[in-house]
């Protein structure tokens, strides 16, 4: 009765990751290390469904020393010989620093009205899923033309329903998206279970009131795979696709992209 070789996400395949590029969006919650470990974990259960990803990392600013985002925007020549390792990006995930390259292309599109990730297919057709890691404030003008349910990590206590209902509104604002907040239980007691979901009743409360809408929740325990998992099968379920033709870059353009590029989490 049971076929060999599927498993819970199989009917997720049906995307077909190999021609469309599609989008997910992580709002980062300031330095709150615990949520940026959850997001490495997320991506490494799509990268075990087969689904190659990139995170272009609005936290992390560009420099000489560390390439990203903005050079390959602006095509910076790099010296002979460096390219960047697809075949690599099926066991190690691609991180880009992108604070600087995400700002620049929020930017150059406000006045045209065009999608704002359009110009990134010919960058990241190669890979399966794109996942935006910044600031609200920076992720709600870059998802204009993306129907995909961003993630929002509430961190914990009042700190965090204020933090998170800030991300709701930069984003609602922009786009009119509606959100997933998940919050994340360390200790996962019963006590702490209650907590967790008082706080997120009450976010769901004020954004009914204020943002005019509803807010999808759910608690994740950090240390329970299968609830990373089922998370990371939610995203995927919801992700946006940049609608358009994947127009390819000239081999010249791939040759002059920098190895640093990927590094592994």
């Amino acid at each position: 009765m049971l076929d060999i070789g599927f498993h819970q996400g199989a009917g997720l395949h049906s995307f077909t990751p190999q021609t469309e590029l599609r989008v997910l969006a992580v709002a980062s919650q300031g330095n709150a290390a615990t949520g940026l470990e959850a997001l490495w974990q997320i991506c490494a259960s799509l990268q075990r469904l087969g689904y190659p990803v990139v995170v272009l990392d609005g936290t992390a600013l560009e420099t000489e020393d560390s390439p990203g985002l903005l050079h390959l925007l602006q095509q910076t020549p790099w010296n002979d010989g460096a390219s960047m390792n697809m075949g690599a990006t099926a066991s190690s995930l691609a991180v880009i620093p992108a604070a600087k390259g995400l700002a620049h292309i929020s930017r150059e599109t406000r006045s045209t009205h065009a999608s704002p990730l359009q110009g990134l297919l010919p960058y990241f057709r190669t890979y399966g899923l794109m996942v935006l890691h910044a600031p609200a404030s920076t992720l709600g003008p870059l998802l204009t033309h993306t129907a995909t349910t961003p993630l929002v990590v509430m961190g914990q206590g009042s700190a965090g329903v204020i933090t998170s209902y800030k991300s709701l509104k930069q984003i609602a604002v922009h786009t009119g998206l509606p959100c997933m907040v998940a919050a994340l239980l360390h200790g996962n007691t019963a006590a702490e279970r209650r907590k967790t979901q008082s706080a997120l009743q009450t976010l769901q409360g004020c954004a009914e009131r204020h943002l005019g809408g509803p807010v999808r929740t759910t608690t994740i325990a950090t240390q329970n795979p299968q609830d990373l998992q089922r998370l990371a099968l939610q995203l995927l379920e919801n992700a946006g696709t940049i609608s358009g033709t994947l127009t390819a870059l000239s081999s010249s353009n791939l040759s002059n992209v920098p190895a640093q590029f990927a590094w592994s989490h």
